[in-house]
């Protein structure tokens, strides 16, 4: 059974991940490089980045309705027929208007706009990060998977061959009248249905690296065993404090019903007076047809200037503004229930996460036990077997109960592993600048970008064309169900 102690070695990692931060190169995958290129090239987080930087613009465009604004208009106008009793009439006329227009009061329309634009880019950021641990909680469930039905997979493999050993001496002893044709049944129907076990293993190991595929964007290539977790908290009270405080979801949650709250003070500025400078200019020429056969007695270009103030005051808009300021207050107000109804299930979750995690903790401790006590137990019965003291069927059921005390050990610490890093998920601690990932450069910020376009105010400030930043894996190859040398017997 040396291959099954291989696997308790490479499955014996303790739940705790400050391993995850030291530095050296690996000699093979390991979680921190599946993380690091997760982070670097997974669709679903450039994508999140990209809506991010979409919402950054928000700022800048609630800005710019604060803004003067110019506008110049020029109209070629040729008068093709004209009245009979109109001597003088032009027969064409170019115009050119440039206006401009300053803000001066809104209402607060204005600068609520800005703060609530400013108040979703803080949710989206915190958006974002949960985006990104949540991304990273699955690329943990995936590196856990394959290693677990790597193991499960190299388990029934090696039922198979203890059990096709087993139907071989059986079948000898029969031969010579030791046993009977029940004996040799018996051992045949259990190597049928591990042969069945293996195969179901065997798809589950595909199914298993190609969801790390798709996640990470490589194939599984020796994965090693995963490092300790950092900042585990030592009771459920003390996780829940933490979640309230820094879950980035609730946080997101809290700043959008910030946000509702701006939207619902621009709703009523719709009732209230504008006020704004405007200043105008005009050019007309009419190219010496104005004036017909005494063109000459009258001036063909004139230019005209005004300025001004416009106050606005609005006295009845059919209900408008005040339909408008209740459907935002309602908008808010469900706002205000979502951070609510987030923060319960931020609760639950955290509540059922570390229960799952303190479970998965105690099936290691007592599987550890099970498996020590099912190796004992099917030494005694093999020997007991051997001095026809036991029957075929007794070491059969031993065997069984080995493997399925490795099975559940294995499995035990995949599932610990998972819950107490979906654990520090919740906590808001499960991202790449907690983990200390080396990305090959500085982590992303998202501040950089809004610090970046905030203020822009020219039109034609542009970015980049838009390109794709993550891999495909249309060429990698179909996963297989082999099982790496590191499994093989002999270990």
């Amino acid at each position: 059974m040396k291959r099954s102690a291989g696997l308790a070695r490479r499955l014996s990692a303790t739940i705790s991940l400050g391993a995850l931060i030291a530095s050296g190169p690996a000699l093979a995958d390991t979680l921190r490089e599946a993380l690091v290129e997760t982070y670097n090239t997974n669709p679903t987080l450039q994508g999140a980045r990209s809506d991010q930087r979409a919402t950054d613009e928000g700022v800048p465009i609630a800005k710019a309705s604060g803004l003067p604004t110019v506008n110049v208009t020029a109209t070629h106008i040729e008068f093709l027929r004209q009245s009979a009793n109109s001597f003088t009439a032009p027969e064409r006329n170019l115009g050119v208007n440039a206006a401009v227009l300053v803000p001066v009061y809104s209402g607060g329309a204005v600068r609520n706009n800005i703060k609530a634009a400013k108040e979703r880019v803080s949710a989206g950021q915190a958006s974002l990060r949960n985006t990104e641990s949540a991304l990273f909680s699955q690329v943990v469930a995936a590196y856990m998977d394959v290693l677990r039905t790597e193991a499960l997979a190299s388990l029934s493999a090696n039922q198979v061959d203890v059990l096709a050993i087993n139907l071989e001496a059986t079948s000898d002893r029969f031969e010579i009248g030791d046993l009977t044709v029940t004996d040799v049944a018996q051992s045949r129907s259990r190597l049928a249905v591990a042969r069945g076990d293996l195969r179901i293993a065997q798809a589950n190991l595909i199914a298993a690296r190609e969801t790390y595929v798709q996640l990470v964007g490589s194939a599984p290539d020796d994965l090693q065993a995963p490092p300790p977790l950092p900042g585990l908290p030592e009771a459920v009270g003390e996780a829940i404090v933490i979640s309230l405080e820094s879950n980035p979801n609730l946080i997101a949650a809290r700043e959008r019903a910030q946000a509702a709250g701006f939207d619902t003070e621009v709703a009523g500025a719709g009732r209230l007076p504008t006020l704004g400078l405007f200043a105008n200019g005009d050019y007309s020429n009419f190219f010496g047809t104005l004036g017909g056969p005494v063109a000459s007695n009258f001036v063909q270009q004139e230019t005209t200037a005004n300025v001004g103030v416009r106050l606005t005051i609005p006295l009845f808009q059919g209900g408008l503004p005040a339909a408008q300021q209740r459907q935002a207050g309602a908008r808010e107000s469900a706002a205000l229930e979502e951070v609510i109804r987030i923060e319960r299930q931020i609760i639950a979750e955290t509540r059922a996460t570390y229960s799952n995690w303190q479970a998965a903790m105690a099936v290691i401790e007592s599987s550890q036990a099970a498996v020590e006590a099912a190796e004992l137990s099917l030494e005694g019965v093999r020997a007991e077997n051997s001095i026809g003291n036991r029957q075929i069927l007794d070491v059969l059921n031993a065997e069984q109960e080995l493997l399925s005390a490795r099975a559940q050990l294995v499995t035990a610490r995949r599932n610990a592993y998972v819950a107490g890093f979906n654990l520090l998920a919740l906590m808001g601690r499960a991202e790449a600048r907690d983990l200390n990932l080396d990305t090959g450069g500085p982590l992303y910020d998202p501040q950089l970008n809004f610090e970046r376009v905030k203020n822009k105010r020219w039109d034609w400030a542009r970015d980049p064309e838009p390109e794709a930043k993550s891999t495909r894996t249309v060429d990698i190859p179909a996963a297989e169900a082999t099982i790496g040398p590191q499994l093989e017997p002999g270990e």
